[in-house]
């Protein structure tokens, strides 16, 4: 028997997979310290960098905590 079918979440969505633009706008001087972990977590370390996210719900749900401090686009 083959083994098809179970390559996991692997193949699974990636074709067409959406992109996300996130840049900082805002410097997170002054908000919480969480705030600016979420801020580093993204991958953003200076103020008007830009780093590209695979659309998942989890970057989308640190977006969202962050949302005064960024702007995000989506991208192909």
């Amino acid at each position: 028997m083959s083994e098809q079918g179970s390559g996991g979440a692997e193949g699974r969505g990636s074709q067409g997979a959406k992109v996300l633009r996130i840049t900082l706008t805002k410097s997170p001087i002054g908000y919480s310290y969480r705030q600016k972990r979420t801020v580093r977590a993204l991958g953003l370390r200076r103020m008007h960098q830009t780093v590209e996210q695979k659309d998942t719900p989890v970057i989308r749900g640190m977006i969202a905590k962050v949302r005064h401090l960024v702007t995000v686009e989506e991208v192909g």
